[in-house]
C-alpha cells in the first residue's frame, strides 16, 4: 500500500515571513558568489536547499513560489553577473558619466531580472505539481524542470549562469559528467540533492532515508566523474601542434582610435615575430586584434609572408553590406584559407535587440558602425590541420555550438576573446566556460584574449597555463589533435529528453497511486 505524504514539522507552512525572505535572498546570493574565482563549489550542493524548502512549504500556491524563486533568482544572477557593471565608464565613447553608469546599471539589472525568470518559472511549476506528486517524485521533476529551463535559454540571445559552471574549474571530477550529455547532467544532480536534502529537513518520518538518498547521489555522481577523469590521456607525436598566443592588452578605451590601432599593430606583429621565432606551428590572436576593416591583404600579411607561420587572427569582415566579428586562418603566403563568423553577439554590445524601439534611447555600444550579422550554426572552420571548433567570446557559453562542431570532426578548440572592460571576475568565469566545453568535447582548448585570462587548457579540464590579467603576453604551449567521440558529442544532449520522458512515467504512477 502506497505510503501517505510525511508530515512537515512547521505548524503554518504558508507562512515565509521578512526574516526568510532575506535568508532565502542570501542563500542566492551565497550561489552567485561561490563561481571562479572564488571556486567554493561545495557549497552549490547546498545552497538551494533553502528555496527548496520554502516552495515544498507553499502548498500550492504557484504565485507566491514564484515570488519566492524570484527572489533567490535575483540574488543568484546578480551576484553572478555583477562584473556587468565593469562596462562603466564608457565617457571614451562621448557618452556622460550619468549615461554611462545608468547603462551600465540596467544591462546588470535586465541580464539579472532574464535569468531570475528561470527560478520563478520553475519554483511556481514544483509549487503547481507538488500536491500531486509524492516527495520523491517532486524531487526528479524538480532535477528535470531545471535543467530544461536551462536548455530552453540557452536557445535564447543571452545565457551565462547555468548551475552547472559553478563546479568550474574547481570541481573537475563533476565536470566530468558533462562529457554524457552536456551540463544537463550536472545541473540536475545539483537540484537533486539539494532537493533531497531540502526533503530532509522539512518531513519527520523518512528523514535519515532523503539525507542517505543525498550523500549517495553525490558520492555515486563523483565516483562516475573520477571514473571518466582518471582516464589516461594519450599524447600522439604525430597530432602535436605547437600553437603560440598573443595577448595584446589594448584596452578598449583606445582600441578603436589612432593610437590603439597603432599599438595593436605594433604588438600582434611584434608577438608573432617572437613566437615564429620559437618554431611554433601556428599563432592565435584575440577576437577583434584588428579593428577595422581592410582590404585586399589581411593585416600582417607580409610578416606572415616572411615567417612562414599560419595564424588565426580576429578580425571584422564585410557580409552583405554588413559585418561579421570573424576569426581568420591565414596561410603562409597571406592568402585567406578559412573564417568563422561569431554565433552568439552580445545584445547591446554588438548589436541592440528591438533597435527600432531601443536605438535612440541607449545608443550604440558596439565599437563599429556598421551592425553585425550573426554567424550561422553550421559553420565548419577548417585548417591546414583539419576541421577545428572554433568560438569567439560569447559562444562559449553555449556548449551546443562546440558539440556540433567537434560532432562534424573539430579536432581541438580555438576561442579567441576581448573581455575588456571586465574585471578578471568575468575573465575568470570565461575560463571556466572554456574548461566545461573542453572536458564536454574531450579537446584540448586554447584561449587567446586581449586582456585576460588567455590559456590552455586539456580534455581533463586541467588549467596547463594561464596568463596575468591586463599585461602582454606571449606563449607558445603543445596540444594534440583529437578525434574520439563522447556520448555528449556523438548524441547531444539525450538525458534531457530521457529525463523528462521519465519524470513524466514516474510523476504519473505516483499521481495513479494517491488516487487509490
Amino acid at each position: 500500500m502506497h505510503n501517505p505524504v510525511p508530515k512537515r514539522v512547521h505548524p503554518n507552512p504558508a507562512t515565509v515571513g521578512m526574516r526568510e525572505l532575506g535568508f532565502l535572498g542570501l542563500t542566492g546570493l551565497v550561489m552567485g558568489i561561490i563561481p571562479a574565482p572564488i571556486n567554493a563549489w561545495w557549497l552549490a550542493w547546498v545552497s538551494l536547499m533553502p528555496l527548496w524548502t520554502y516552495v515544498m512549504r507553499t502548498q500550492g500556491k504557484v504565485r507566491r513560489a514564484m515570488g519566492l524563486g524570484l527572489i533567490w533568482g535575483i540574488g543568484y544572477q546578480g551576484a553572478a553577473l555583477s562584473w556587468l557593471t565593469g562596462l562603466h565608464p564608457m565617457t571614451w565613447m562621448g557618452l556622460s558619466w550619468w549615461t554611462s553608469i545608468t547603462i551600465a546599471v540596467a544591462c546588470w539589472v535586465f541580464v539579472t531580472l532574464y535569468g531570475a525568470v528561470i527560478t520563478a518559472l520553475w519554483a511556481g511549476f514544483i509549487a503547481w505539481v507538488a500536491p500531486r506528486l509524492p516527495i520523491y517524485s517532486r524531487i526528479l521533476t524538480g532535477a528535470v524542470a531545471w535543467a530544461a529551463l536551462e536548455w530552453i535559454w540557452t536557445q535564447s540571445p543571452l545565457w551565462w549562469t547555468s548551475l552547472a559552471y559553478t563546479q568550474s574549474p574547481a570541481n573537475l571530477v563533476i565536470l566530468h559528467l558533462g562529457q554524457l550529455s552536456g551540463p544537463t547532467m550536472i545541473t540536475a544532480a545539483l537540484v537533486a540533492v539539494n532537493g533531497c536534502l531540502a526533503a530532509s529537513w522539512t518531513t519527520i518520518r523518512y528523514r535519515w532515508r532523503y539525507q542517505g538518498a543525498a550523500i549517495a547521489l553525490f558520492l555515486g555522481l563523483h565516483l562516475l566523474g573520477w571514473s571518466l577523469y582518471i582516464q589516461p590521456l594519450i599524447a600522439d607525436q604525430d597530432n602535436a601542434l605547437t600553437i603560440g598566443i598573443i595577448q595584446g592588452n589594448i584596452p578598449t578605451r583606445i582600441k578603436l582610435f589612432k593610437q590603439g590601432i597603432e599599438l595593436g599593430q605594433k604588438n600582434y606583429e611584434s608577438g608573432y615575430r617572437q613566437l615564429a621565432d620559437q618554431g611554433v606551428d601556428a599563432v592565435l590572436t584575440p577576437e577583434g586584434a584588428f579593428p577595422f576593416l581592410w582590404q585586399n591583404q589581411p593585416p600582417l600579411a607580409a610578416t606572415i609572408q616572411e615567417k612562414q607561420v599560419v595564424a588565426w587572427l580576429g578580425s571584422f569582415m564585410p557580409d552583405d553590406h554588413r559585418i561579421t566579428q570573424s576569426l581568420i586562418t591565414v596561410l603562409p603566403d597571406g592568402s585567406i584559407f578559412s573564417r568563422y563568423n561569431k554565433i552568439k553577439l552580445v545584445p547591446l554590445g554588438e548589436y541592440i535587440p528591438f533597435e527600432p524601439l531601443l536605438g535612440r534611447l541607449i545608443g550604440r555600444l558596439s565599437p563599429v558602425s556598421a551592425q553585425m550579422n550573426l554567424g550561422k550554426r553550421n559553420q565548419r572552420f577548417v585548417t591546414p590541420w583539419g576541421p577545428v571548433i572554433a568560438g569567439i567570446c560569447f559562444d562559449s557559453a553555449f556548449p551546443q555550438l562546440f558539440q556540433a562542431q567537434a560532432a562534424q570532426g573539430g579536432e581541438f578548440i580555438l576561442t579567441a576573446s576581448n573581455n575588456d572592460p571586465y574585471n578578471t571576475r568575468m575573465m575568470a568565469q570565461h575560463h571556466a566556460h572554456d574548461v566545461m566545453r573542453a572536458i564536454e568535447t574531450d579537446r584540448w582548448a586554447v584561449r587567446s584574449t586581449n586582456t585576460g585570462y588567455s590559456g590552455v587548457i586539456n580534455p581533463h579540464g586541467q588549467t596547463l597555463w594561464r596568463s596575468s590579467p591586463q599585461t602582454f603576453v606571449v606563449h607558445a604551449e603543445t596540444i594534440y589533435r583529437r578525434q574520439t567521440q563522447t556520448l555528449y558529442v556523438r548524441w547531444g544532449n539525450w538525458l534531457l529528453p530521457s529525463f523528462v520522458g521519465l519524470s513524466i512515467i514516474v510523476g504519473r504512477l505516483s499521481f495513479i497511486q494517491t488516487k487509490k
